[in-house]
């Protein structure tokens, strides 16, 4: 009996698909941003990363990492995690720009709600939304005269 093998010196190399660079994992930027929109509604809301894996029926470590975007949250978890805190699926991704190259080809996302996703900021929207109109105007005054951010770019008179 004869037994032929083929060798191949330097055989083709597929794509690599799952995520993996090296030793070391990255984060798909997207699922970062779910997991960030997943966390402010969550903050807004006043539930804990418990309640919210109760309802879904994962531990509040999975949260944890649904919400830093260690783990994927596929399509089925997504649609509880909207229904235990009463959005659309979209609500996950709104926000999320594509800066585009000239040519007009894929290029880096950019959530524009990311501040959503931390706890003072949805504390100062809250005061900020309870005060008068005449205060508001102030306050986003000194606010963006300490951002020194231009007015009309980016931020809207508060009425």
């Amino acid at each position: 009996m004869t037994v032929f093998a083929l060798v191949l010196v330097n055989p083709p190399v597929a794509p690599d698909l799952t995520g993996w660079k090296g030793n070391r994992c990255f984060m798909n930027e997207i699922d970062v941003f779910v997991g960030n929109r997943i966390r402010a509604r969550r903050f807004a809301l006043g539930i804990s990363q418990s309640e919210l894996g109760a309802a879904i029926g994962v531990r509040f470590q999975q949260i944890q990492k649904y919400e830093t975007g260690a783990n994927r949250v596929s399509a089925s978890r997504l649609w509880a995690v909207a229904e235990k805190l009463g959005v659309e699926i979209e609500y996950f991704f709104q926000g999320i720009r594509t800066d585009r190259d000239s040519d007009g080809i894929g290029g880096k996302p950019e959530n524009k709600m990311a501040f959503l996703s931390d706890q003072e900021s949805i504390q100062m929207m809250e005061m900020f939304h309870q005060l008068p109109s005449a205060q508001r105007s102030a306050v986003l005054a000194i606010v963006r005269s300490m951002s020194e951010t231009p007015v009309g770019q980016n931020l809207r008179m508060a009425t």
